[in-house]
């Protein structure tokens, strides 16, 4: 906050990061106005959704329901809903985007879009709370509401997903979402559906749009579905894809062109 005895006051901006879901989300807030209680309730309920869902714990309802040791109505609403959703992409997709496909053994893991789900919520959350200029990124996930600061849009890098301390392009967007699916940083873990071996037509793929919950799913399904895959997503009203190929080639589909023009 800023100090109130500076008569040149600094713009308000508050910064939290908090490790969640096996990566670093960071909230970056320009509204003075959101208590801090608020900001608590936001990172409580993300630590919330990946007790429900984190498939790497055994004590996780998703863990105990692929097991078999509870059975779905004995779940969460969270769970219940999520799961409802992930049948409705694994048809709008074509398969491609399936909640059993994108782990080699098989087993329930619906992460391809809880991540963008819950941040999603977690935007809303926030939009309650009176926030109206803000921006959550998880681990390459990002919601952003507003502007950073007046004449401003936000700006999200996109990594270049073969060298690492370099970014493929940059986008500046208002309200809306950015989602990104690849290899190169959790090694192979979007699987074909049809094959059962992992995809690899692309180096990256980034979805923007509307809503975080369908770009984090559609980054998923498009990057099993390979070059296919960004004029897949510009078919989706309102969603645009920026994606790297094998050779280090850019493609990009108007939608996100123009995002990324401003």
């Amino acid at each position: 906050m800023a100090d109130p005895t500076n008569t040149a006051c600094e713009p308000f901006r508050l910064v939290r990061v908090g490790q969640i879901m096996g990566t670093a989300i960071s909230l970056d807030l320009r509204d003075s106005s959101v208590t801090t209680s608020a900001v608590e309730d936001v990172f409580a309920y993300l630590r919330g959704v990946d007790e429900r869902f984190s498939p790497y714990r055994s004590d996780s309802e998703i863990s105990r329901l692929g097991r078999g040791e509870m059975e779905l109505a004995e779940c969460s609403l969270d769970v219940r809903q999520v799961l409802a959703l992930c049948d409705h992409l694994r048809l709008t997709t074509g398969g491609y985007f399936d909640a059993r496909a994108h782990r080699s053994n098989g087993l329930l893991d619906p992460t391809g879009v809880v991540k963008g789900w819950a941040v999603e919520q977690a935007g809303w959350m926030l939009d309650a709370a009176g926030a109206g200029n803000f921006a959550i990124n998880a681990g390459g996930d990002v919601v952003v509401r507003g502007r950073p600061e007046v004449g401003r849009r936000w700006r999200v890098g996109i990594r270049h997903p073969g060298q690492r301390d370099k970014v493929a392009t940059v986008l500046e967007i208002g309200d809306g979402a950015v989602a990104t699916s690849g290899n190169y940083e959790r090694g192979s873990h979007i699987y074909q559906p049809w094959t059962g071996r992992p995809a690899a037509d692309l180096l990256s793929l980034t979805v923007t749009g509307p809503s975080l919950t369908y770009a984090d799913a559609y980054a998923t399904a498009a990057f099993a579905m390979g070059s296919d895959g960004p004029a897949w997503v510009a078919r989706q009203p309102g969603y645009g894809a920026f994606a790297v190929t094998l050779d280090h080639r850019a493609v990009w589909t108007p939608v996100a062109w123009d995002i990324r023009a401003g």
